[in-house]
């Protein structure tokens, strides 16, 4: 006893220092809080007894008022050691523990089995065994002496994507959950995007989170409190657009990193063998399932991140069983900040509402809100996509020789008309001076001739030849102002040999594809190929100019993180080939259109 209450002195010696950073709420101020000023303390390394001899190491984070109170869990395969100290580091996503605290919430932020102190051994992530642990860690935190009873859970991406898994299972004392930048099928958001691998997000994560010294980091309590008055203090306008502008070097680092040897095992199996859903290491997802979820929830979608965490948020909105007025899709603006300190007032006046019963204003909020590019506000709906929104669609034309902008018209393009773009493999050889005789990008644009507001899913539907078997097409859409200056909009990338659509597994937002039967290209020979654009509300004014650029590479297209962006290079298209686009009325982009 003398030694637990050494412990919790040391520990709390130096209290800990909060952090918000990036958009909070989305176009409201919400009501009083319901608690509010009850400070932080930490009880570091609980652990959670999940199986015989096997137990999860946990940082419990309270209010320093004694009391019992609803604890907010946060589960994820990451190290625990650094969540609470503001570093800014890409597996810091629970938020900012005394930013809970002093609202009146346990946070309680888990590791799961083979990291850190936690027993067991490590294994594929988001494996069933850790949906059923999560379960268990919800029913243990209920019990607590410092928790009411209620439950409920916060985080992003790894910490986002558990929640609607354990959601499924109806632990009793889940009272909701509040999920941001997730997935709800694996295999297509994360590991096969447009049916290809993703070697470079695959190895940078893994660098990044699952070496040797992350599997064994242990940081004490105190200098964890050092680090978040460093980490969140004002300086941090200042040092974080800096470490930005560098980011992509950092992430390059990362990547020469040396994961531990189970986790370089199972980037083998997704990249050599995992090509279909049989064959992926990872598990399915709770995609097709969503319906056994029905307690209340919020999902946000950030549209910063091109080729990850897309079209999951949709998905759930869409087909949860969560009755629609207790559900809650919010559209944020395309955002990059680490650590991921997004949102936490809008969960906590969620919460107040759940937990406390508040009247805070939240059951109120439209079930929709969503942040306009153009118009900088958010904007709001009943449902998903918005009903009042009416297709709109814009032909891709020629306007001559390849390297010409191209046009985007109300009518189809010449059927005699071709135009083709070189796809070359990333990092292939070519010579110097090769994109002056060859492009690698189609571009095609219209003048707005009055202001225009687009919101909802984007679908690109082109006709569609290849001097080769396969190739890749990646497309782009932005906004280009009367200034010049281009703004990304949405991405999305399919293979054309995976065209088939997966017509079960689609949403309203999704054109989900079959990546398990790949049908090769006979060269020269058109074919069709539809397929989704990540969605970004926008408001375009007259003069402005949209944007749609073709291409067989993500880098060719892509924003880097300094612009509040990030998108992963993928290893396409698999050879050089010259790819052409078919004119007629099967080539165009169709965008929903808000009268």
């Amino acid at each position: 006893m003398t030694g637990a209450v050494r412990r919790g002195f040391w520990d709390n010696l130096i209290p800990l220092k909060g952090g918000l950073f990036g958009p909070q709420l989305a176009g409201w101020t919400p009501g009083p809080a319901a608690r509010s000023g009850l400070g932080c303390r930490i009880l570091a390394d609980e652990m959670i007894e999940v199986a015989p001899a096997i137990a999860l190491a946990a940082d419990v984070y309270l209010p320093r008022q004694p009391g019992r109170y609803p604890a907010v869990v946060s589960f994820a395969a990451y190290s625990k050691e650094l969540q609470a100290a503001g570093v800014p580091s890409g597996n810091n996503e629970t938020g900012s523990p005394p930013v809970f605290t002093d609202r009146g919430y346990a946070h309680v932020i888990v590791a799961r089995r083979g990291m850190g102190r936690s027993g067991g051994a490590d294994s594929v992530y988001l494996n069933d065994t850790d949906v059923e642990d999560h379960a268990k860690v919800i029913q243990w935190a209920a019990e607590q002496p410092w928790c009411d009873g209620q439950v409920l859970l916060f985080g992003t991406s790894y910490y986002g994507m558990t929640q609607p898994q354990v959601a499924r299972l109806r632990p009793p004392a889940l009272r909701g959950f509040f999920t941001n930048e997730m997935c709800t099928d694996f295999f297509r958001h994360i590991a096969m995007f447009g049916g290809a691998p993703q070697p470079d997000f695959f190895s940078l994560w893994m660098g990044a989170n699952f070496t040797p010294l992350q599997f064994r980091l242990q940081i004490p309590p105190p200098l964890r409190a050092v680090l978040s008055h460093i980490t969140n203090s004002p300086l941090k306008r200042l040092w974080w657009p800096q470490l930005k502008k560098r980011m992509t070097r950092v992430m390059k680092r990362f990547q020469r990193m040396t994961p531990a040897p189970k986790t370089r095992k199972l980037f083998a199996a997704l990249m050599l063998d995992g090509k279909t859903r049989a064959t992926s290491p990872l598990p399915a997802g709770p995609s097709g399932a969503l319906g056994d979820i029905e307690v209340p929830f919020v999902v946000v979608q950030n549209p910063g991140y091109l080729n990850l965490h897309q079209f999951g948020a949709y998905d759930l909105f869409e087909n949860a069983g969560t009755a629609k007025d207790k559900r809650w899709l919010i559209i944020g603006p395309a955002s990059y900040d680490l650590p991921v300190y997004l949102w936490q007032l809008e969960a906590l006046a969620f919460f107040d509402h759940l937990a406390y019963g508040a009247d805070n204003g939240y059951a109120a909020q439209s079930r929709v809100r969503y942040w306009v590019e153009g118009a900088n506000a958010f904007h709001r709906s009943a449902d998903w996509p918005v009903p009042e929104s009416i297709p709109l669609r814009l032909h891709l034309a020629s306007a001559g020789g390849d390297s010409e902008t191209h046009l985007l018209t109300e009518t189809p393009g010449q059927p005699d008309r071709t135009n083709s773009w070189a796809a070359v493999p990333l990092g292939a050889i070519v010579p110097n001076g090769f994109d002056e005789v060859e492009n690698q990008v189609l571009t095609f644009e219209r003048v707005i001739e009055e202001e225009t507001e687009l919101t909802g899913p984007v679908i690109l539907s082109v006709s569609f030849s290849c001097n080769e078997i396969d190739s890749y097409l990646v497309a782009r859409t932005a906004l280009v102002q009367a200034d010049g200056s281009p703004k990304i909009l949405s991405m999305g990338a399919m293979r054309p040999a995976c065209r088939k659509v997966d017509e079960p597994r689609s949403t309203q937002t999704e054109i989900a594809i079959d990546i398990d039967r790949p049908e090769p290209l006979v060269p020269g020979v058109p074919v069709t190929l539809r397929f989704s654009l990540t969605p970004q509300p926008v408001v375009l004014s007259k003069g402005d100019r949209l944007r749609v650029d073709l291409a067989s590479r993500t880098d060719l297209l892509r924003s880097d993180v300094s612009h509040g962006h990030a998108q992963f290079d993928m290893q396409v298209p698999p050879y050089y080939s010259r790819n052409t686009l078919h004119y007629g009325p099967d080539t165009y982009i169709e965008f929903r259109r808000v009268p």
